[in-house]
């Protein structure tokens, strides 16, 4: 019985995680587990303790961000922007090889920076590009793989909702890992468009260029009328939303009302503003919004008790005691993240893992800031990597009959191994991370 007290922390995290493995409710889970555990440790007086950590949640100015981003990101999906701008920037990379693939990376970057929102970006990509690009004869899983990945630079281009929830959890300010996180966005993008670039010169029959009729259908001058009328509106709406927090002028709360307004703006001048539009964007908001604090609500319980029993202290001494030095640690807990996204959303793992492992890597000497770009990155991989990536569900749900799950699967694989280099880049050359926001500073 002394046993299983001492291990009581690691018992209840295991239950979670084997619950959510069965497929339970994943705010319902964490809270109901954490409210079992807590009764059996602490009492009834654990009741006194709970509302005071829920009010402090919950009274975080900084998650304000949060429903204002995802308003941003929705109401977008709906104006019409990503339409416009894919058609632009296909005919522009269409003479070469590869140059629809590379579009649509160079699309889901900027709709990424214009959104934050993998879930909306996916979809819209999906519905947009995967018809054109299998009517120009390309391979199934170079598609279906180049659009999921594509729509995952969301999650780490700012303004990301991760950001936001990680710089709450790790006392690092969310204007600082927006400025941050902007090289190693831009590095992730340039691995994959090297990426398509090279597999269209070694198998041009997967990657092959536009019909030469289309493009010649329209003049250089109606060419660039129609790229600088699709880049505008995501360029105002990134220069109003990141250029406020990189000036000073803004919080990232702050900005992410100017987003939410300058989406609202962009969709009037579409003409696509109104009463059906918003009431969409509304339900859509306040689902995903009650979605994400329910489980903070859940994920906040589940820390009180954590640490009530004990268990960051538990954690903290077994991976300490391992004989690795801070390189090796730094390791392993990128693992433990990494493995935890086949299973878990990056959500649930943002709540329920990062509160106990980020603390043993700061005790460590770790940067912060440079920690917490590192989680975003391998976090963006919990997306792709079966058998529970969103965005395979996404995808899957808008792709035209002839692509299989296998299409999905095989594509996606050389895009994980990407964001893994990626993600050796930035480690190994920290200024990645630190020197744009030393400069901004």
């Amino acid at each position: 019985m002394e046993f299983i007290n001492e291990y009581m922390s690691l018992i209840m995290f295991a239950v979670v995680f084997g619950l959510l493995l069965f497929g339970f409710p994943v705010a319902f889970t964490i809270g109901g587990v954490s409210l079992f555990f807590g009764l059996y440790g602490f009492g009834t007086g654990f009741f006194d303790l709970l509302p005071l950590r829920i009010w402090g949640t919950m009274t975080n100015f900084s998650l304000l961000a949060v429903p204002l981003f995802i308003y941003m990101g929705v109401m977008l999906e709906k104006s019409g922007i990503a339409e416009e701008l894919l058609e632009a920037m296909a005919l522009v990379f269409g003479k070469i090889k590869g140059g629809l693939a590379i579009s649509v990376i160079f699309v889901g970057a900027l709709m990424g920076a214009s959104t934050g929102i993998v879930g909306a970006t996916v979809v819209t990509m999906g519905l947009l590009s995967v018809p054109t690009m299998l009517r120009h004869n390309y391979n199934k899983s170079l598609t279906t793989g180049t659009v999921a990945a594509s729509g995952t630079l969301g999650q780490i281009i700012p303004p990301s909702i991760v950001l936001v929830l990680l710089g709450d959890i790790m006392a690092v300010p969310i204007g600082d890992l927006f400025i941050a996180a902007v090289i190693p966005g831009l590095i992730l993008v340039a691995l994959y468009m090297i990426y398509v670039f090279i597999i269209a010169l070694i198998k041009p029959e997967w990657a092959p260029p536009i019909d030469q009729a289309i493009l010649d259908s329209i003049s250089t001058k109606q060419l660039w009328e129609k790229v600088f009328k699709a880049l505008i509106p995501p360029l105002f709406l990134m220069i109003a939303v990141l250029g406020s927090i990189f000036a000073g002028v803004a919080s990232p709360t702050e900005a992410a009302s100017v987003g939410a307004v300058g989406a609202t703006i962009l969709t009037a001048i579409y003409k696509r503003f109104n009463y059906r539009i918003v009431k969409d964007v509304m339900d859509a908001t306040t689902k995903l919004t009650c979605m994400v604090f329910i489980i903070l609500v859940g994920a906040s319980t589940l820390g009180l008790v954590f640490r009530g029993l004990n268990g960051d202290g538990l954690v903290r001494s077994l991976i300490l005691s391992l004989p690795f030095g801070k390189w090796g640690i730094l390791f392993i807990v990128m693992s433990i993240i990494f493995i935890a996204g086949f299973f878990l959303d990056f959500i649930e793992i943002t709540f329920i893992h990062v509160p106990v492992l980020a603390p043993i890597m700061i005790h460590l000497g770790v940067d912060p800031l440079w920690l917490g770009i590192l989680i975003a990155v391998n976090l963006q991989t919990s997306f792709l990597t079966p058998p529970f990536g969103f965005s395979l569900f996404y995808l899957k749900g808008v792709t035209p009959p002839e692509i299989s799950t296998t299409d999905i699967y095989k594509g996606i694989i050389p895009f994980v191994i990407l964001q893994i280099i990626g993600l050796l880049i930035i480690c190994f050359f920290p200024e990645t991370i630190t020197w744009l926001p030393k400069v901004l500073s």
